[in-house]
This record gives C-alpha cells, structure tokens and sequence, in this order.
C-alpha cells in the first residue's frame, strides 16, 4: 500500500504532461520555415481557390521573403477529387451565388487556425499576413477586416468583398492600418475586374489605402503578380 500514492502522483503528473501538448490546429496545411532564422518570424498564410488545396500556392513558397514563416492552409470543405472550398458556390449566373452559412464558417475557422498555429509554429503575432486567390482572396477580405488586431496585411489576388461581411467590418483606427495588395486581371471571367474596382473603393472609404495592380490576365496568377506580390512582402 506504501506505493500507491507515489504511483498515482506519477500518473497525475503525467497526465498534465499530455494535456499541455499543444493542439494541432484546425486545418490541414503545408509549411516552409524560415530560410533566415528568427525567435519569431512574421506568418504568412496562403489560402487557395474553390477547387484546389494546400499545394496549389504551396509551389510558390520558395519565391517568398526568406524571413517568413510560410503556412498554405487547405479549405475545411471536400469537393472530392481533391478539391476544396471555403464554400460552396453556383457560378451558373453571372453573380455567383454563395453558401453564406459556410463562408461565416469558414472565416470563424480561420480565425481559430491563426490562434492554433501559433502554438505549434511560434510566429511574430504582430506579423502576421493572409495571401489569397480567388475563394482565398475573399476570404483572406473577409478575416482582415473584420479582425484587424489579428492581421497586419492582406494580399488579395482574384478576389472580392463579401457584401455579407460588410456588416460585421470593424471601423476603427486599427483597421486604417491594415496593408492591403490587390492584383486582379482585367480578362478575369470569373471573378469580374470591376469587383477589385469596387473593393478598392471600398477600402478607401474605410480610410485604408490598398496597393492596387491590374494586368492583362484571365482568373490565375502570372510571373508578374507573383513579382509585385514579393515585392510588397519585402517591403514589409
């Protein structure tokens, strides 16, 4: 009997142990370390379109500034052959007609990623930045403004303003700090130009003034984004 307590002191010990490993954050993602070590670096978390996953922005990695932490984050929505989203959405009308329900989702887990991640991956938490295509795009919107004390800046490629969140934008002097790169083609035929117009437009009502880059492109992402995209990032 002598040996009981000791041994349930042990397993109690033990047991704290366990639950002190941090949890594993709530999206599946790829990850570059820095090339420049650092106590913390600053984040960037890259979310791609309606479709694809955590590899498709994952193959430009190696292109972004050394120092970054760099995240890619894979969409909680399967769509089979995988493929994933952030919600789902009908295109078969000219204004796309999305699962509002899912997109308010997918922007709370969002959140919960950027808070999870951190204690996995130690990063600059006044560092961090949310690069988006398309449905990422939209979504890397959607977290920074409504969250700006969590978000230093925001790369927007393809992308829009959800005129559902437009509600829940915070309006205060930590979102007119708020970086902000917008790059969209003009050929674009699934998300319209005139939607990065117009959220430019938007944006400078808020009093935040985006970086803003138009190019002779359909709805991808072409050398020159990617260059003026690294080339913003540097300067931060």
């Amino acid at each position: 009997m002598k040996w009981i307590l000791p041994l349930l002191l042990f397993a109690s010990v033990n047991l704290n142990c366990q639950n002190l490993k941090p949890k594993e954050p709530v999206l599946h993602y790829l990850i570059r370390e820095p090339k420049i070590k650092s106590g913390k670096p600053p984040v960037i978390i890259l979310m791609h379109g309606i479709r694809s996953n955590e590899r498709d922005l994952f193959s430009f990695a190696d292109l972004l500034p050394a120092q970054f932490l760099v995240v890619s984050a894979r969409a909680p929505y399967s769509l089979g052959n995988d493929g994933y989203a952030w919600y789902h959405a009908d295109f078969s009308t000219d204004t796309p007609v999305i699962n509002a329900e899912e997109a308010e989702k997918s922007r709370a887990v969002v959140i919960q990623f950027i808070n999870e991640l951190k204690a996995v991956h130690p990063f600059d938490e006044t560092k961090v930045y949310l690069c988006g295509f398309s449905q990422g795009a939209i979504m890397s919107y959607s977290v920074g403004l409504t969250h700006p004390e969590l978000v230093k800046g925001i790369a927007v490629m393809s992308g829009r303003v959800l005129e559902e969140v437009k509600p829940k934008v915070v309006k205060n002097k930590v979102l007119k700090k708020l970086s902000v790169f917008i790059s969209h083609g003009i050929n674009d035929n699934v998300i319209k130009v005139q939607n990065a117009r117009n959220a430019k437009t938007y944006l400078e009502s808020l009093g935040i003034s985006p970086t803003y880059k138009e190019y002779t492109e359909v709805h991808s992402i072409n050398n020159d984004m990617l260059t003026d995209l690294v080339n913003w990032l540097s300067k931060k």
